[in-house]
Parts: structure tokens; C-alpha cells; sequence
């Protein structure tokens, strides 16, 4: 059994996985835990400074959360080949090449001298963050036994929350106090000494055998296969349309509380971002939950939890919208938690390739309607806004409930 980082597609059949309770497990989700930090701290560094990223550099709502999108965008293009080349070099190895690159350019971005560098500088951070998320989900399900993968992936989803929280809590405070691009900076240092912390952590593979060599045929033919599988096409489904609302609801939230009648300076409206705190706990819940409810139950109670946060938000108290904001973010990633897992658990093959295909989706809504969502915003206001991401929360909820059965409960 190979014992390094090498590439692989798939577990070994001989190999069975750390068990919950013993240090390679621990070392596992805390290496993720930090890559995790490193990777969403800076894939939305600019997003608890959009308002003041804006007023600086005279630009839209929506324009400023291009920021967001680009980066995105490049996560989302990268996906698939990250997968391939983690078959071939190691999914270890290849999270080590993809957070170093990012980093990289994550502490240049301060540097843009133009609104169109700073684009260009975030379109090339997403394309290096894109060997984190995928292949972090396709190492989990091969190094973590399968009756523990679930947590497990739930455990990775909520390290995820606590960094993309800590980078927006930094860059606030920063940013309203020296600029955006000193909160950029910030946050950059923050993921570097995650980067380290990670290489460190996380310990070599044992769990896979590297693929051949294939071309591009049987790259496409392992594609079409998850493409042609109606499960896996509900998930895809899922990670689109709710990680686009998601995204749509955090990038433009900032701008209503910055405005009449609230008028929120920068770090309060950068403490909103602690409704995360209710994904880390409710990824870890959720996936606590699959062994006694079923994935499909306890992903359609979380987009339940979503649609209800998101009814608070059209009121026009303060208290009952940052509560519904809490409500929201924990129903989401309780929903994201068990289909980022799921892609593992129903590809027999592919495994890399499948969860890419997710983080695809996933990023694709989160560049396409992030950013479409300012549009609407910025036509009709608030509430239009919350009533689009509430549809596409129905949406979400009716091809899961058709496609899984309801005794689906572990596969």
C-alpha cells in the first residue's frame, strides 16, 4: 500500500480508513480544518469590505462584488482539472501546490494598482484555490473509514465556516480602520500561517492507488458517467442554485445595513459574519444526524432552516433579521454539508471527479448568481432578493425530495 501523497482515483479495496478517536483522524480534520481557513479567508477577503471597496474605487454594488465572482469563477474552472492532477501526483501534494500558488497571490493583491488588476489578481486566486475543496472531499472518503466519512466531511464543511468567518472578522475591523487593501493584506497573513499549519498537520495518505495515465476520452467518459447519474445531478443542482443564493445573500446584506435606516459602519456590518459560528455547528449536527435520519431527511431539514431564516430577513427589524441570518447560514451549511459528502458516498468511481463536479456547481451559482443577485438588488431592493433565494431554496428542496427516495437513508 503506498504510504505518501501520491495520486490515486479511488481507495484501495484492502485499505478500511482511520477510525474516529485515533491521531491520524485528528491530524486529518485539523490539516483541513487550517487548509480550510486558508482557502475561504481569502476566496472572500473582499466580501466584508465591498461597501468600502466601492467608495474607494468609485465602482456599483455589483461591480464590487465582481471581486467575489472572479474568484469564484477561477475556482470553479479549475475544479475538474485539480481532480485529474491530484489522480496523478497526490491529493496531498496537489492541495500543497494549489494553497502555496494561492497565497502567493493573495499578498499581491494588495499591491493592484487598477480595478482591472485587482480582478485579474482574484480570477488567478480561485483558479489556485481550486485544488483545496474537491480534493479535500475525495481525500476525506479514502482516508477516513466508511462509517465515519459523514462526520468527517461535516467536520471539513464546518472548518470551512470558522475560515471564511475569520477572514471576514479581520477584514473588517481592518478595513474600516486603514482601507481594503490593508484588510487584504491581513487576511492573506492570516492564511499563510493556516498554509503552514496544514502542510505540517496533515499526514500522508495511505487509502489510494495512482491512476494510469488516460486521455482525454477517459477523462470525458468519467465525467459523463456522473453526468448521466440522476443523484449526482440533484446534488449538482442543489450546490448551484443554493450556494448562488447563499453568496447573493452575504455579498448585498452589507450594502442594505449600510444604508438608511440602519447605517451600520464597516466592522458592525463585518460582525454579521458570526452567523457562520451556526454552520460550524449545524455541518457537524447534520452529519451527526444522517445515521439516525437519513442524508436526504436531514439535507431537506436544513433548506427548510434556510427558507425560514430567510421569511425573518424581509422584516424590517434589525434583531429579527440578524436572527433569521443565524437561521439561514446553519440550514444551509447543514444542506451543504451532507451533499458534499453524499458525492463520495454514491460515486463508486471517480471519486476526485464527482465531488469537482460538485464543487463545479457549487461555484458556478455562487460567481452566476452572486453577482446576478446585485442586480436585483439594486433594480427592487431587499426583499426581491430574499424572495429569489427563497424560490430557489423550493427549487433545491423538490429535486432532492423527487430524485432520493425517502428510504434512502446512508447509501
Amino acid at each position: 500500500m503506498p504510504q505518501n501523497a501520491g495520486a490515486g482515483t479511488d481507495a484501495s479495496p484492502l485499505w478500511n480508513g482511520h477510525t474516529k478517536g485515533s491521531r491520524a483522524y485528528g491530524r486529518i480534520l485539523a490539516g483541513l480544518s487550517c487548509a480550510g481557513v486558508a482557502t475561504f479567508a481569502q476566496l472572500y477577503s473582499t466580501q466584508a469590505v465591498l461597501p468600502l471597496l466601492a467608495a474607494d474605487l468609485r465602482i456599483t454594488a455589483a461591480e464590487a462584488a465582481l471581486t467575489i465572482s472572479l474568484a469564484t469563477v477561477g475556482l470553479a474552472a479549475t475544479v475538474i482539472p485539480w481532480s485529474f492532477l491530484a489522480d496523478r501526483i497526490g491529493r496531498v501534494k496537489a492541495m500543497m501546490w494549489g494553497i502555496t500558488a494561492a497565497t502567493i497571490l493573495g499578498l499581491l493583491v494588495p499591491m493592484s494598482t487598477t480595478f482591472s488588476m485587482l480582478l485579474v489578481l482574484r480570477l488567478l486566486e480561485g483558479m489556485a484555490l481550486g485544488g483545496i475543496p474537491a480534493i479535500a472531499i475525495a481525500y476525506l472518503n479514502e482516508e477516513v473509514s466508511k462509517a465515519h466519512a459523514a462526520l468527517a466531511a461535516g467536520s471539513y464543511v464546518a472548518g470551512t465556516t470558522l475560515g471564511g468567518l475569520s477572514g471576514r472578522l479581520v477584514a473588517g475591523p481592518v478595513g474600516e480602520l486603514w482601507g481594503w487593501r490593508s484588510a487584504a493584506l491581513a487576511v492573506s497573513l492570516l492564511a499563510t500561517v493556516a498554509a503552514v499549519a496544514f502542510l505540517v498537520l496533515v499526514p500522508r495518505a495511505r487509502g489510494f492507488i495512482p491512476a494510469q495515465a488516460s486521455g482525454l476520452r477517459s477523462a470525458l467518459r468519467t465525467l459523463g458517467g456522473h453526468l448521466r447519474n440522476v443523484r449526482l445531478l440533484a446534488l449538482y443542482a442543489q450546490a448551484f442554485l443554493m450556494m448562488g443564493g447563499f453568496v447573493a445573500v452575504y455579498n448585498y446584506l452589507g450594502f442594505r445595513l449600510s444604508g438608511a435606516p440602519f447605517g451600520l459602519p464597516a466592522t458592525a456590518i463585518s460582525l454579521i459574519f458570526l452567523a457562520y459560528l451556526s454552520g460550524t455547528f449545524s455541518s457537524r449536527w447534520a452529519a451527526g444526524m444522517t445515521t439516525r435520519y437519513g442524508r436526504r431527511n436531514v439535507l431537506l431539514a436544513g433548506l427548510a432552516l434556510a427558507l425560514g431564516g430567510l421569511a425573518l430577513t424581509l422584516t424590517p427589524s434589525l434583531i429579527l433579521i440578524l436572527a433569521g441570518l443565524v437561521v439561514f447560514t446553519g440550514g444551509f451549511f447543514a444542506a451543504h454539508s451532507i451533499g458534499s459528502g453524499w458525492t463520495g458516498a454514491i460515486a463508486g468511481t471517480g471519486r476526485a471527479q464527482a465531488a469537482s463536479l460538485y464543487n463545479l456547481a457549487y461555484y458556478v451559482g455562487s460567481s452566476l448568481l452572486g453577482w446576478g443577485g446585485g442586480l436585483v438588488f439594486q433594480a427592487w431592493g431587499w426583499n426581491a432578493l430574499a424572495g429569489v433565494v427563497m424560490v430557489l431554496a423550493c427549487l433545491t428542496a423538490a429535486t432532492v425530495a423527487v430524485v432520493h427516495p425517502p428510504a434512502d437513508r446512508t447509501s
